[in-house]
């Protein structure tokens, strides 16, 4: 189960935002700002941070630039109504790993928790062996039998990512918002061309190749 820290000044939208996490299976843990959620970090492990900006005591930014100057790299959502760009430019180059704006969708931020933990879990992992094929994160290269290919960077993500979670179907928006993030304006038809490009360099790989589930979207699948 995953740990949720959750950092919000606000009574009743930490207790919403606590209520809908644990109704979704995480563990979430609750800090009333950034010098209390400090010292959670301190005793717990915790594999995600969603917390506001404007806190007394120790702010969002703050805390996310502590965080992230100590060397913690785990994903950081920041959720406050502070909505102009130069607000959003300040929190992404304090460190923060996605930004949403209030009044939010509890559901959307269910969402965008998922992805941020899915993209930390495949960071984190680096190299994902399907066969006799490997796929190593840090080169964007797959080695393949006495071939090694090296990938263009969204096409090697998008695999990797369909690798990772073999036989597991994902749709068109899921890998559109994990692989190009939730606010890419590219469109998801996008993805159907990189997995054409996928089929073709691949086309020979007896491990495993990518399945269309039709009406749903994509699936890799390991060869017998």
């Amino acid at each position: 189960m995953f740990n949720i820290l959750v950092v919000e000044d606000d009574n009743e939208l930490r207790t919403l935002f606590i209520t809908v996490l644990g109704k979704h299976g995480y563990n979430p843990i609750g800090a009333q700002d950034g010098n209390e959620a400090i010292e959670v970090l301190d005793k717990e492990y915790v594999d995600l941070i969603i917390t506001d900006i404007m806190m007394p005591g120790m702010d969002g930014f703050t805390l996310t630039r502590t965080l992230r100057e100590s060397n913690y790299t785990l994903p950081i959502l920041m959720i406050t109504a502070k909505e102009t760009f130069t607000d959003k430019q300040q929190g992404f180059r304090a460190g923060t790993d996605d930004y949403m704006v209030k009044p939010i969708d509890v559901n959307e931020m269910v969402l965008r928790v998922e992805a941020l933990l899915r993209r930390a879990q495949i960071i984190n992992e680096r190299r994902i062996k399907i066969g006799s094929t490997l796929l190593e994160y840090d080169s964007l290269t797959v080695y393949s039998e006495d071939t090694e290919t090296v990938l263009p960077q969204k096409e090697f993500y998008l695999l990797y990512k369909l690798v990772f979670s073999a036989n597991h179907i994902f749709t068109r928006q899921q890998l559109m918002d994990e692989i190009w993030g939730m606010d890419s304006e590219t469109e998801a038809r996008t993805v159907d061309v990189h997995i054409g490009r996928l089929r073709d360099r691949f086309r020979d790989n007896k491990d495993f190749e990518i399945v269309t589930i039709r009406g749903l979207g994509y699936k890799a699948v390991k060869k017998v």
